[in-house]
């Protein structure tokens, strides 16, 4: 039997790692950089985050529609839903965490003068907001930072270490620019402390089944 939730949208949703009870969608664009390109431009619309619960067939918005207001894909750790709240009026970037309909807690809040927003999300758990592109940052709950490759994309901080992985092409002839028959493209696991030390690298990718673990494959 085909069910239905109380409010369909038309829009594609996507399943939250770790739980299986919500899914969410975003209305629009979830790239907090937007916000700078848009107000050079008059503005952004706004766009708003919403919950799909397969147990009640409810859909949950934390906050309505706003102008130059968007919002981050959430997170579930410990029990709760994490979401960034990107303000460009206010200049604040605001972490939340919320149980659909019953919680909805602010975390901390960061000014936009003072964080990168290029690539900024938050991960793991425990959560952290970080932004990377050829530098990686973390803004909360430690502040740190330090340089990264421009294939590499900082998936976990757990335990005092940063986990990332990066992608390796080999066997590409640049003059014929295609693949010879050593082609070979893989990802390789890069582990580091906080100070951008590398402690180890291997062969593998990162992969966070459903439960929450994490894994390398």
């Amino acid at each position: 039997m085909i069910q239905r939730f109380e409010e369909p949208t038309g829009q594609s949703v996507e399943k939250i790692v770790g739980q299986d009870r919500f899914a969410f969608a975003h209305s629009d664009t979830s790239d907090f950089y937007d916000l700078i390109e848009w107000a050079e431009d008059g503005g952004y619309r706004g766009s708003t985050l919403q919950f799909f619960d397969f147990m009640t067939g409810r859909v949950y918005r934390p906050f309505p529609k706003k102008r130059n207001v968007l919002y981050s894909d959430p997170v579930y750790a410990a029990g709760f839903y994490y979401f960034l709240q990107g303000d460009y009026d206010a200049k604040k970037i605001t972490l939340y965490r919320c149980f659909p309909e019953t919680v909805l807690e602010k975390v901390t809040e960061l000014s936009c003068e003072e964080i990168n927003l290029y690539n900024l999300r938050i991960i793991g758990d425990p959560i952290h907001i970080i932004s990377q592109g050829d530098t990686f940052a973390c803004y909360y709950p430690e502040t740190l930072s330090f340089p990264i490759d421009g294939r590499e994309v900082v998936l976990l901080i757990q335990d005092g270490k940063v986990y990332s992985e990066s992608w390796v092409e080999e066997g590409w002839d640049e003059e014929k620019d295609r693949a010879t028959d050593a082609y070979r493209y893989y990802d390789k696991v890069i582990v580091r402390d906080l100070r951008g030390t590398v402690l180890s690298e291997e062969v593998g990718s990162l992969y966070q089944a459903a439960d929450g673990a994490w894994w390398i494959v």
